[in-house]
């Protein structure tokens, strides 16, 4: 009797645990990879799935993006400057039996070939062309990886260049480079000043021309003034208009004082006798 129990134990806990080496749960972003005796049967969708158990085998792929950072690569532009790029690619699995099939470490695999990818595609660019053109290098790695990896079922969303570290020599060069670019900038600013400074001459003329527009200006002027709100407002004359007056008051009275001069004294009388006795007059 106790033999009878001791198997019946015995069995239960076998059955116990076939059924649960025989139940399986897929989760939602995943999807399984079914093998019966090493041949793919098929796959299977998320949820309660059963499996025999020593016979099937069942793979659980991920179907989420992966984000995977691609380590510091030193690489040579086709400048021949050294530097040195990181970067980040973000891949999902849109095929689960190729990414089990086609390849062993389908995370390893991306890892190597997106180093690689990222060393050629750099590297047939110039220094300047990496540092502006990180959108188009982008678009190119991914498109060159997307052609590897569509055989192994994989799919690459996106890939950016994260860092890239330049020698100490480069960045003081590039430091002088956009000092310079500043200084040019400035040179040219103040040439277009002085350019437009010189039309000045242009503007006073017409003002004299029309002595209303000097009087709005002086306008213009004192509203300018007021708006700090001084205490003191200052009224400022036409300058030019006032030294017009000057110089015609000067030569009002220079005309004047010459007007009014005593004749000068024309003739002498120089004694000395003549041929009648009287003196001759010159």
């Amino acid at each position: 009797m106790g033999v009878l129990i001791f198997l019946l134990v015995v069995v239960a806990a076998l059955a116990v645990l076939a059924l649960a080496m025989a139940l399986k749960i897929v989760k939602q972003y995943e999807q399984g990879v079914l093998f019966r005796f090493g041949r793919l049967v098929g796959t299977r969708d998320p949820g309660l799935r059963i499996i025999i158990p020593f016979v099937d085998v069942l793979h659980r792929v991920s179907l989420r993006i992966v984000t995977m950072p691609i380590q510091s690569q030193g690489i040579i532009t086709r400048d021949n400057v050294s530097v040195d790029v990181s970067a980040v690619a973000y891949f999902r699995v849109t095929d689960a039996v190729k990414s089990v099939i086609a390849v062993e470490n389908v995370h390893a695999a991306i890892n190597q070939i997106a180093q690689t990818t990222l060393r050629k595609v750099v590297g047939q660019h110039t220094l300047d062309e990496t540092l502006s053109e990180t959108d188009r290098i982008n678009l190119d790695i991914r498109e060159i990886l997307d052609v590897t990896t569509a055989e192994w079922g994989v799919q690459v969303t996106l890939v950016e260049l994260k860092d890239i570290q330049l020698p100490d020599t480069m960045k003081r060069a590039m430091a002088r480079q956009a000092e310079a670019e500043r200084e040019k900038r400035a040179k040219i600013i103040n040439a277009e000043g002085e350019s437009l400074a010189a039309a000045l001459g242009d503007a006073s003329d017409t003002m004299m021309a029309h002595p209303l527009a000097l009087q709005l200006r002086n306008l213009q002027s004192l509203v300018e003034i007021a708006v700090d709100k001084n205490s003191t407002v200052v009224f400022p004359a036409p300058l030019m208009s006032t030294i017009g007056e000057l110089g015609a008051f000067l030569a009002r009275e220079t005309a004047a004082a010459t007007s009014s001069a005593p004749p000068s004294d024309l003739t002498k009388t120089i004694p000395g006798p003549t041929s009648n006795g009287v003196p001759e007059t010159v």
